[in-house]
This record gives structure tokens, sequence and C-alpha cells, in this order.
């Protein structure tokens, strides 16, 4: 090759390297007509909307998996109601899967079948994501309404929590969080835990506290696990627990130590061997992802600073990176540069972060949610930076200059 060619060559090269560095603008992340994709001036990862239709959309809540192979469902509320649709997360492409004319709750995907489950009033309802063909499974009797969150892992029972009437006139009277949060603490009405066996219909009680219960998880591996917690201001309640849905046998996860000890926001490692949640000691002070070993007891902490710690977390199934939606001056933490999505890795007893998206346009009282894709790639979060919800996704890989 002679001189001139190779200098063409290495030309044309760095030139096409140039370009798809920058082929997404480099900006500030926030404000009204943001691009579909764009690189964070400040963190230099790139950003992608994931929700490009009209309304207001929203990802799923950060412990309920959304994804069947290379699919996300999230809802999105339009003229035509609040709907479940899907995106496919390699082409942006949006196909509606629902069309109800009322209300509908859900954000359960079942694994093994690629159905999507949610709740219309007193009926709960398969949509294949890929068919779209609906099903009509279950309805609650009269005297028994309760609401489903979760499917087990072979996909056989449904679980929920049922609150007892009165509970439900104070959340009814008193609607804003601070005005119902302690009121339905105080009142130790009592709570069910349910399964409903999706094959047979039948709707069984297996646990009841004078308590308020709730944040209902099956097991991703274990069929016959399913975590519950203690609902209330944290500080007051050992929260984190475990049932044998056949067995009934209750386990607690974490016992708190000291006084103003919390823990909650608790989620299933991918495994099904490890409980993860937000550990402070005392509230508001010292902050640690902990993970809780289910079967052993044997319990694992990493430190982070104030403003690392996040509201909610999530992990890879390999447990080597854990990512976190951060926080505003308003929450626990009282962080003062905590407005970001961040990676984790693990380091000795240590979290260290990166920052993958800066936050600070962004309203917190909806709260991002952060998953990993299913390729682990990317970090997936909701935001409204942009006026209105939406979803996102942001590479993990920085963008190379």
């Amino acid at each position: 090759m002679n001189a001139c060619l190779k200098i063409l060559l290495l030309t044309t090269i760095g030139l096409l390297n140039i370009f798809v560095s920058f082929a997404q603008p480099l900006m500030e992340t926030g404000g009204k007509d943001m691009p579909d994709e764009w690189i964070d001036k400040d963190t230099g990862h790139r950003i992608v909307r994931l929700s490009r239709k009209d309304g207001q959309n929203a990802s799923f809540y950060f412990h309920n998996k959304p994804f069947y192979g290379n699919k996300m469902v999230f809802y999105s509320t339009d003229a035509l109601g609040k709907q479940l649709y899907s995106v496919d997360l390699k082409t942006f492409a949006i196909d509606r899967l629902t069309n109800h004319t009322s209300p509908m709750i859900g954000e359960i995907i079942g694994q093994k079948t690629g159905n999507v489950y949610y709740q219309v009033k007193d009926s709960v309802f398969s949509t294949n994501i890929n068919t779209r063909q609906t099903r009509l499974l279950y309805v609650f009797p009269a005297d028994y309404q309760g609401n489903i969150t979760t499917i087990n892992a072979d996909e056989t029972r449904f679980a929920g929590a049922k609150a007892s009437d009165e509970q439900k006139e104070i959340l009814k009277k008193y609607p804003e969080k601070s005005d119902f949060f302690n009121r339905i603490f105080d009142a130790h009405l009592p709570n069910d835990l349910f399964s409903i066996n999706i094959r047979t219909k039948e709707l069984t009680k297996i646990h009841t506290e004078n308590t308020w219960l709730g944040h209902v998880q099956f097991s991703p591996t274990n069929s016959r696990m399913l975590m519950f917690c203690h609902e209330g201001p944290w500080h007051k309640v050992d929260r984190i627990w475990t049932i044998d849905v056949v067995s009934k046998q209750v386990k607690l996860m974490h016992k708190r130590s000291m006084d103003m000890e919390i823990a909650g926001h608790e989620f299933f490692g991918a495994d099904g061997k490890t409980i993860w949640f937000d550990l402070q000691m005392p509230k508001g002070e010292t902050f640690y992802l902990a993970g809780t070993n289910i079967a052993t007891g044997v319990e694992k902490r990493y430190r982070m600073t104030r403003d690392e710690w996040s509201i909610h977390f999530n992990v890879t199934r390999d447990e080597k990176m854990f990512c976190g939606d951060g926080g505003n001056e308003t929450q626990v933490a009282k962080a003062k540069d905590g407005m970001w999505i961040y990676l984790f890795k693990p380091t000795g007893d240590k979290l260290v972060s990166e920052k993958l998206v800066n936050m600070k346009h962004h309203g917190y009282k909806f709260e991002p949610n952060v998953h990993f894709s299913p390729d682990e790639k990317w970090v997936i979060f909701r935001a409204n930076f942009e006026g209105k919800n939406e979803a996102y996704a942001v590479e993990i890989e920085k963008i190379k200059n």
C-alpha cells in the first residue's frame, strides 16, 4: 500500500469513527423537542427514547420484569385510555396489546409463555405479547375483591394482598401518601395474602395478619416462595418476609438491630437465591445496598455515599453490576447531588458508581424505576424531563470519541 493510499484510508476511518460517535447530538438531557437519541453531555452516555408514541408513557415498577425476549411491555395513556403496549428493543417498533375501556392494573410478564397478565375491575386477563391472543383467566367473587400483583415461576399461581374494607376507606378518604401512610399503619387492620390456582380457579388465603401487607413478589425460580412486606414507616417495622405458599412457613429476612434502622424496596436476584434491599443504619445517615441469602440468612452489604443512594436498585444476572435511579433532596437521603441514573460495581465492601444520565430536569415524584435490559447493555428507566412521561434506555458502554 503506498503512502498516499494509506493516509486516505486512515483519514476515512477516522471520519467514520467521528460520524459514528456523533451521529447523536451531544446535549443536555431535558427540555422539550428532544431527539429520539442523544448523548448526555454530562456523562457521555447515549440515551434513546423507547416510548415513541403520543400520550403519557411509563415502564414498569423496578421489581416487575417487563421483558420477554427482546420486547419490553409498557403502559401508555392516550385517547384510547390506559393500555399495554410492547416495544421491540432493536427496531423500536411498537404494538398495542390491549383494548379495554376500563382502567387496568398489572405489570406481570410470564417468562415461560410470553403472556402479560393484568386485571380490569374484578377480572384477570392474559394477552400474549407475540400473538396478542387475550383470555379471561379469573373473576374475583363479589365477597372477596383482591388484586393480583405477581405470578410464580411456572405460571401456575397468582398471588396478591387484600386489605380490609376499613383500610380501603382510609385510602379513599386520604388519597395522598403523606395522609394515609401512618393512618393505615396505626389502624392495624386485618390483611390477607392469597394465591389463585390458575388451572382450577381456586382462591386460597395463605396468611392473615392485623397489619398492612404489600410488595408481594414470587421468586423467579422457586414456584412456592412468595416474598411480602410489612408496610408502614420503615423504622417501625421488620419489613421483609418470605412465605412458602404450600407449607405456609413464614420467615423474616432482615431483623433491625438499632433505633431508626430502615430496610426496604426489596427485590429478588435473578437466580432467586438472594433478596436485595436498601439498608440504612440509621435512617438517612449510613447507606448500604444489602442482600440476604434466603437459604442461609447470611447478609452481604455494600456501602455507598449519600449522593449515590437511590430510591430503587436493580442487579444483573451475575450480580456483578447494579443500577440505581438516584433521588432529589426531598428523599430520605437528602442528597445534594443525587439526581442521576447510576451504574454500580462492587469493589470489596463498597459500590463504585458511574453516572449514566443527568436527571436534574426530572421531577422525582415520578420515580424512574431502573431495569437492566435483557442483554444487560442498557439501563432502562422512566422520566419526565421532556415535560411528559416517557420510557428511556441509556447505554452502559460510553460513546468513544
